[in-house]
């Protein structure tokens, strides 16, 4: 009878662990991160009885965890893309809204350049040039505003790195500290409730940035980023920090447990998502708005000053660009100082650089790692895209300097004009041919080659000894050039170049002087307003607005693209989620059916333990007797 009650006792307590293990099950069919425990059962040994086997009744070996490492890891990985698309997204959609919600940069430019032709048509009326300095304050507006809103989208991203470092140094710590308790629970049977914590903190932490685990031999688990960075390893959590690079202590980068950083090192989930949209969007998106603004102002002020306002006068800035920002590395040990300037806006990019002096000499490269030539000029200043750094102080092995030539232009673009009588809508100079001219030779045009020249408005006289030889002199006689003339060949002195067609006669003259008709003259607004077609940028081949259509459409496309990948990944992490449930979840369907089983095993169980106490009563009375 002990044999018989011992099995009816084992199934009993086999079926109130299942009946409990599927209570459990049910309790947390709506828990985030529970996995289904299963019962493990084994058959008893059995005992021998020579010619046969009696069974001995069941033993409950472990109650585990339904659980898939393979497809855990899956879910990981998805959900650290679609956080990352997630965020991504978002900052996309601020961006476009950002462009949109700082007004009509484009309608802005349209009416700027389109206010110099209603000067054309009355060049001496104070309204039109009252209206195209109101149009001018517009767009310095709208260029402002929208330089602003990137600024503060590029402070609020710094921010968010800082959050995030913070909170993914508060789950690795929780993790090292729940893998401590696991190895402490290893002997005492599986602490499953520890591990679905510890995984669901794994998963947290898989949002933040992308992440694998490897289980150890003890039960831990050691957790790495997705380029291999370790950030638990057991008890031990490696946290991270966030601070200034060498150069901008504004800017958020994130360091390892070393000091060293690892920025560039770091992808997945949101954490990846701000540093990548920081360097592949925003700072670029910075730049190219700056770059316009620097086109924009440059271009109009440098045909402004190719023309004579009311007063006669050689036309002034309208507007005031910024020169480029120059930021020295916190390391540097030298005396050195780096003043940059854009001399040349057609071969201006939207890079930034870092210039480095190796104890000999000065390197330049983009801080994407692309080596630019270097020209000493002659003065000792280096020249190289567009730009001009002056030099002084003595610099040592190491120093560096970070060159943003464009990001923050549009933010400090300005009006500099405030009198509409400064608009210089009329040419700077005019020709007229001699009066006892006897050739063919007849004027073609004379343009501003140099608007710095101080002689510009001087009087000049272009005499000819004969039809192939030509002088220029000044109003005292003194030789300012010569040469041989080739019809349609310019003639170049005082910062103008003029060109005749046709051949003159020995003894023909054209004299150059400050034009005297700046109250009707319209050619130099005319010049002003035909700049919205220009080419500027790029070598000459790029306009102001088709600078900024490009824009437009670079941020439209990284929008759309976006949005499609948050699509794209919201599907995958949907998949794997769903095949990771299909096995850890809890179907209540399944536990409702489980419930009747057990409880039907533990009845039986029970009725085996009664039939075995009814016997052995029986025995006794048997015996009594």
């Amino acid at each position: 009878m002990a044999n018989m009650l011992s099995t009816g006792i084992s199934g009993l307590n086999a079926a109130q662990v299942a009946l409990n293990t599927v209570g459990n099950n049910i309790s947390n069919a709506n828990t985030a991160g529970y996995s289904r425990q299963v019962v493990q059962q084994s058959e008893a040994i059995s005992q021998s009885n020579g010619r046969y086997t009696i069974g001995t009744g069941v033993d409950v070996v472990a109650v585990q965890r339904a659980y898939s490492q393979y497809l855990t890891s899956a879910v990981w990985s998805s959900n650290a893309s679609l956080q990352h698309a997630t965020s991504y997204n978002n900052l996309a959609s601020t961006l476009n809204g950002a462009l949109s919600g700082s007004g009509n940069l484009q309608g802005s430019l349209d009416s700027f350049y389109g206010a110099f032709s209603t000067v054309a048509n009355a060049p001496g009326s104070t309204s039109g040039r009252q209206a195209l300095l109101g149009s001018a304050n517009a767009l310095v507006t709208v260029y402002n505003t929208l330089g602003q809103q990137l600024g503060s989208q590029q402070t609020q991203i710094n921010s968010q790195i800082k959050s995030t470092v913070a909170s993914i140094n508060s789950v690795i710590g929780n993790i090292a500290n729940i893998n401590q308790q696991i190895r402490q629970a290893s002997g005492t049977g599986q602490p499953n409730a520890l591990l679905d914590q510890r995984d669901a903190l794994v998963s947290t932490l898989s949002g933040y940035l992308g992440v694998s685990a490897v289980t150890e031999g003890d039960g831990t688990v050691s957790v790495y980023s997705a380029s291999g960075q370790a950030l638990v390893s057991g008890s031990n959590a490696y946290q991270l920090s966030s601070g200034g690079t060498v150069y901008d202590p504004a800017r958020s980068n994130v360091f390892d447990s070393s000091g060293n950083d690892i920025t560039s090192r770091l992808s997945g989930g949101s954490l990846g998502a701000l540093l990548d949209y920081r360097g592949n969007v925003l700072d670029s998106v910075q730049n190219q708005l700056g770059q316009a603004a620097v086109a924009l102002g440059s271009s109009v002020n440098a045909q402004q000053a190719k023309g004579l306002d009311l007063n006669g006068k050689q036309g002034s800035a309208i507007f005031s660009v910024p020169q480029p920002t120059v930021l020295p590395a916190s390391s540097n040990l030298g005396s050195a100082s780096v003043v940059a300037s854009i001399s040349d806006v057609s071969r201006l990019t939207a890079s930034d650089y870092t210039l480095s002096y190796n104890g000999s000499q000065w390197k330049l490269q983009t801080t994407a790692g692309q080596s630019v030539p270097l020209t000493t000029n002659a003065s000792g200043s280096l020249s190289a895209d567009g730009l001009t750094f002056n030099l002084s102080g003595a610099a040592q092995a190491g120093d560096s300097y970070q060159i943003q030539p464009t990001r923050n232009a549009a933010t400090g673009l300005a009006l500099s004009m405030t009198n509409p009588a400064g608009i210089a809508a009329a040419a700077a100079l005019s020709v007229a041919a001699g009066s006892s001219n006897t050739g063919a030779a007849t004027i073609g045009s004379i343009n501003v080659s140099d608007a710095t020249n101080p002689a510009l408005l001087n009087n000049a006289t272009v005499s000819f000894s004969t039809p192939t030889a030509y002088q220029v002199t000044d109003a005292s006689g003194s030789v300012l050039a010569s040469g041989s003339y080739a019809a349609g060949q310019p003639i170049t002195a005082n910062g103008w170049s003029l060109t005749l067609a046709g051949t003159p006669a020995a003894g023909d003259t054209f004299n150059v002087s400050a034009n005297t008709n700046g109250l009707n003259d319209n050619s130099n607004a005319l010049s002003l307003a035909a700049l919205a077609n220009v080419g500027v940028l790029n070598g000459g081949t790029t306009s102001v607005l088709d600078s900024f259509a490009g824009l437009t459409t670079q941020i439209g496309n990284v929008g759309s693209q976006a949005a499609t990948n948050l699509t794209t990944q919201t599907s995958l992490n949907h998949q794997a989620v769903s095949a990771q449930q299909s096995l850890s979840g809890v179907n209540l369907d399944e536990e409702a059916a489980n419930l009747v089983k057990y409880q039907q095993a533990y009845q039986a169980s029970a009725q085996i333990i009664a039939a075995s106490q009814t016997i052995f009563s029986s025995l006794l009375t048997a015996v009594q007797r």
